[in-house]
């Protein structure tokens, strides 16, 4: 039997700031054991406060061990993005807060490539996400991949929603969300048109968001 992600989220006491909070949180979320079918160890971001919030997938194989997501091929691909509109993955890092639908490895597919995570694990793990968005309340999202944009707007064709920017309210929160495919070297979809230009668009729009500006190069 799956054990609700709620028996892992303790009630958080009362601290004096935020960052004391997301401390706390991300301290606790190492610590879930929840989805028996997933391959940890939680990968997850570092205790910073941004306005910023970015939502991948779920992490690869390699992550787990670099200790960070978006550590290894696509996270090259991802940050040559995002560098093309000013924000060098440094920067990145350390200015917005990275999150993901689930937090751990998924592992393999028995047809090969990674295994795309249950219903249960997305619905656990978004107990995660919903704590985050309480603790950073943020203005711009970014969710990258099919899977991240599904949490926000359900079912869809990337075609339809990369290159746009959306007013969009989840976990009680309402913020400005723009989305990217996903950078994955198996996926031919944003090198190829449309998707290369609707990427373009997209990368366009968010290089434009006030709090993108505030981090870029001048």
């Amino acid at each position: 039997m799956v054990a609700p992600v709620s028996d892992y989220l303790p009630t958080m006491p009362v601290a004096k700031d935020s960052k004391t909070l997301i401390s706390r949180h991300i301290e606790e979320l190492k610590g879930c054991t929840a989805c028996p079918l997933m391959i940890g160890p939680v990968v997850t971001h570092r205790p910073i406060l941004s306005k910023i919030y970015l939502v991948g997938q779920a992490p690869g194989p390699r992550e787990g061990e670099m200790g960070r997501p978006f550590a290894w091929t696509a996270g090259k691909t991802l940050f040559k993005w995002f560098d093309s509109i000013g924000v060098d993955e440094e920067t990145f890092r350390q200015n917005v807060y990275m999150s993901a639908v689930c937090r751990c490895f998924p592992g393999k597919a028995k047809t090969g490539g990674d295994r795309v995570p249950n219903d249960v694990e997305i619905k656990n793990c978004s107990e995660w996400m919903r704590k985050e968005f309480d603790l950073l309340q943020p203005e711009l999202v970014i969710p990258v991949g099919k899977l991240a944009i599904e949490q926000f707007f359900g079912k869809t064709q990337l075609a339809s929603i990369i290159g746009t920017k959306h007013r969009q309210v989840a976990f009680d929160q309402e913020f400005d969300i723009i989305p990217l495919p996903h950078p994955s070297g198996a996926s031919t979809w944003h090198r190829m048109e449309p998707g290369k230009t609707l990427l373009g668009q997209a990368l366009q729009i968010i290089a434009q968001e006030p709090l993108w500006k505030a981090i870029a190069r001048k």
